[in-house]
């Protein structure tokens, strides 16, 4: 991994602060985490292969992808401001498991470079996947895949959340 690998890796771990923080619900919370997620994916993906099972890898990557993003969703808070409009704030359980998720990429990309390379290299040929380009475009789905179902788990529980109770003239 490269310096700028590990920055890029930082900066999406960082996108937890804002949604501790909370976030009032619209485009800006819609697409602060896409737009990240979107730029490391144009950075890394060089191609998308699907020989072998580059394709079972990339749907078992992205199942762990919509699990993750799931528990995101479903542990962030939705509620009305003291303004009526509507705000997503994550709590401990939706900031680590969005952690986990980026640490998890992390470490197997430093580890298949490393001392885990022979290990990484040894499974791929045994399961037919073509190379570390799989692994890639796997890891990124599993990525893309997480943001987008935290983000529509929290679109949904906004439209179900009451809407706030508006004065009544006279």
């Amino acid at each position: 991994m490269t310096t700028t690998d590990y920055l890029i890796s930082a900066v999406l771990v960082l996108l937890v602060i804002p949604q501790l923080r909370g976030m009032r619900i619209g485009l800006r919370s819609l697409l602060l985490p896409l737009v990240a997620v979107g730029a490391a994916a144009a950075y890394y993906l060089k191609s998308i292969p699907t020989s072998g099972h580059d394709v079972s890898l990339d749907l078992a990557l992205g199942a762990v992808g919509l699990a993750l993003g799931v528990l995101c969703g479903l542990s962030t808070r939705v509620f009305r401001d003291k303004e009526g409009f509507l705000v997503s704030k994550a709590g401990i359980a939706a900031a680590a498991l969005w952690i986990v998720g980026m640490a998890a990429r992390t470490a197997f990309a430093y580890e298949a470079d490393h001392s885990a390379a022979h290990a990484v290299y040894t499974f791929s040929v045994n399961n037919q996947i073509t190379g570390a380009d799989a692994w890639t475009a796997a890891l990124v789905l599993m990525a893309l895949v997480q943001v987008i179902a935290r983000l529509i788990v929290i679109r949904i529980k906004a439209h179900n959340t009451a809407p706030s109770a508006l004065p009544v003239s006279a």
